[in-house]
């Protein structure tokens, strides 16, 4: 407001001159790239040489960081151009980047987004976020250094995230004595390993970020160098955006409602729409026609990728946040199985089994990986056997969702193709994920109907089925108290099951070790067997520890409300080892047993359970009565 205020205050000569500037500012094309590479490499040195050199430092600015430079910089006293870019008090005292910082900057040719990341390894999930919005890539290598393990596993990140082109930035070479056959030897080895991560085009550019050689005007040190320097390359690289070529999609992101008013808002994805179009509702696949194509400033004749419009539709249909409206008949993907290239970003491993909450743009829904299928050595890039992916770890995956997701390829679409992966509990982003393709067995099986169901398996055996799921350490006394309900539901003519930890580890889970995602697994499988017999009438009995707080909320969601009753036989560590009735305890005191729950592996109580017994007081007995009362007082028996 304040610059259109300027604009009309002025001659109308220097009105028409600003006017004409900023119209000339807006046609530019705009480059969001990014600088990554290993620690040290020079990245915020780089982005700060550039904007000093295209005069694109405020005078403040610069009486800042000349500053900055005499009282924390690494530059011997002349300007560090790095703390133009780092702006964290930590970042200045390591002397490191931590953070992504982005940067808008502009040239007579081109406008720029740059988002500078880290280049430590334990801040690779900031890095890849960065690199997530990005069309170019600048990868810095130190001359001395040459390419290193994070330089080739930021490189895969980067191809996995969709970037096809980028600068191979030599870097540093005023330290190697500029010579020619070490930045010739550096390039030859990138571009081979560039290959078979499948860049579409990679130039190696020599340079010296602290001098200034190559990076604006070419350097008087390199004259065997003829190829572009950094900003030349910048300005003219050829990015073709991502979503031209897909049919119409807009995720919708909220339901606009009004008396006499009902718009589908979002941000279009891909392709283009015009009011008159036909279009699908996904995952329905309900069919309408756009009937108005609605802005602030009015309505449009037509808008495309990019564009945040409101549409509004011929008929009444419900449509909700999550939902999806594409072009009608496009071959936009819904499944509820996908296949993923994963980045996993937290200090916990991923664990087959979990379920994590999944969001694709405004989709969110539960996903669990049902299969590792292998991680990616970012070194060699072969593929790896792997029952977990750890921090910074990149895997293929099968994952399995709790409702069918509408997208795109990731390769096709960032928008439609990308997601992230959160903690149920806390909410932290634990991992980024790039969609392949959807499984075909999500389309091919198909519930088949029963005429025969729970109600009348249940009605025959005169009882409400459920399930007690009794959870607590090794020794708790859950199976003694599982066993002794059992026999007093007996008495009364009730038909039960118990599914013991023990028994079941002999038949059904007799593959599994005793690792954090064997336990995901193990109680996966029992809450489906327990699904299962509770659908045939049953009373099903869990004794199971199940240490872990998310596989037993997971276990909880396969039943309907009330059907599941999660018991806490609540007995102190320290009367669970001294009872020890099998040995285990004092085998994993003298280090014989690997991953014992209470041990050398968390046990993770319940913060809400329906019945809490405290086993290391009352008798078995006395307990099995508890929880038999608690039965008859919700009215299962």
């Amino acid at each position: 407001m304040a610059r259109l205020e300027l604009v009309k205050a002025a001659s109308p000569a220097t009105s028409q001159a600003v006017a004409d500037l900023l119209a000339a500012e807006r046609k530019k094309d705009l480059l969001r790239f990014l600088t990554c590479g290993s620690v040290d490499d020079g990245k915020s040195t780089l982005i700060g040489r550039l904007l000093y050199d295209s005069k694109l430092v405020y005078d403040d600015q610069l009486a800042g960081l000349a500053s900055d430079s005499k009282r924390s910089g690494t530059a011997g006293g002349d300007l560090d151009f790095a703390l133009l870019i780092d702006g964290l008090q930590a970042e200045r005292e390591q002397g490191i980047t931590i953070d992504v910082a982005y940067r808008y900057f502009s040239t007579p040719k081109r406008k720029f987004i740059v988002a500078d990341t880290p280049g430590h390894e334990q801040y690779t999930r900031n890095m890849a976020t960065g690199a997530s919005t990005c069309d170019f890539a600048v990868l810095l290598v130190d001359a001395r250094q040459g390419i290193l393990a994070q330089t080739r596993r930021h490189a895969c990140i980067v191809s996995l995230l969709g970037i096809r082109k980028l600068a191979l930035a030599v870097n540093k070479m005023d330290l190697v004595g500029f010579a020619r056959e070490r930045f010739e030897s550096i390039a030859q080895e990138f571009v081979a390993f560039g290959r078979r991560l499948g860049f579409e085009d990679v130039v190696a550019i020599p340079l010296s970020a602290l001098r200034g050689d190559n990076v604006i005007a070419p350097g008087a040190n390199m004259h065997w160098y003829r190829g572009p320097t950094l900003m030349g390359h910048l300005e003219t690289v050829d990015v073709a955006s991502a979503g031209g070529d897909l049919g119409f999609r807009m995720p919708v992101q909220w339901v606009n409602r009004a008396e006499d008013f009902r718009g589908y808002a979002g941000t279009i994805a891909g392709g283009t729409v015009r009011a008159g179009d036909d279009i699908a509702v996904l995952p329905s696949g309900r069919r309408s026609r756009v009937e108005r194509v609605v802005t602030y400033d009015g309505d449009l004749d037509a808008a495309a990728t990019g564009d945040a419009v409101t549409l509004t539709l011929a008929d009444e249909i419900d449509i909700g946040r999550g939902n999806v409206l594409a072009a009608a008949g496009s071959d936009v993907a819904v499944s509820d199985q996908i296949a993923a290239h994963v980045v996993w970003m937290a200090e916990e491993p991923l664990l087959p089994g979990r379920a994590y909450v999944l969001k694709s743009g405004a989709q969110a829904t539960i996903a669990t990986i049902t299969e590792l299928k292998h991680k990616i050595n970012v070194d060699t890039l072969e593929h790896q056997a792997g029952k977990t992916l750890e921090l910074n770890e990149v895997g293929f995956c099968n994952l399995s969702l709790s409702q069918p997701l509408v997208f795109d390829p990731y390769k096709r679409s960032r928008a439609m193709g990308g997601f992230i992966l959160i903690d149920r509990f806390s909410d932290a982003t634990l991992g980024a994920g790039m969609v392949e393709f959807g499984l075909r067995r999500a389309t091919n099986i198909k519930w088949q109907a029963m005429e025969v169901g729970k109600d009348v398996r249940a009605g025959l055996k005169g009882q409400t089925p459920c399930v007690l799921w009794l959870t607590g350490l090794s020794g708790a006394g859950k199976s003694t108290v599982a066993n002794l309900v059992e026999k007093q539901l007996a008495e009364r003519g009730r038909h039960t099951y118990v599914l013991d930890g023990d028994n079941v580890r002999h038949g059904l889970n007799k593959d599994l070790g005793f690792t954090d995602a064997d336990r995901v697994e193990n109680v996966r499988r029992v809450a489906e067997t327990a699904r299962l017999m509770v659908d045939a009438g049953l009373i099903v009995i869990v004794s199971l520890i199940s240490p872990f707080r998310s596989e037993r909320r997971m276990a909880r969601e396969l039943f309907e409300a009330g059907e599941f009753i999660e018991v806490f036989v609540d007995t102190p560590l320290e009367v669970c080892e001294a009872r020890d009735p099998k040995g285990l305890y004092k085998k994993a005191r003298a280090g014989m047993i690997k991953n014992f729950t209470g041990i050398d592996s968390d046990y993770e109580p319940p913060d809400v359970a329906e019945l809490r017994l405290r086993a290391g007081v009352g008798s078995p007995e006395a307990l099995a009565r508890d929880l038999i009362g608690e039965l008859e007082r919700r009215k299962f028996i």
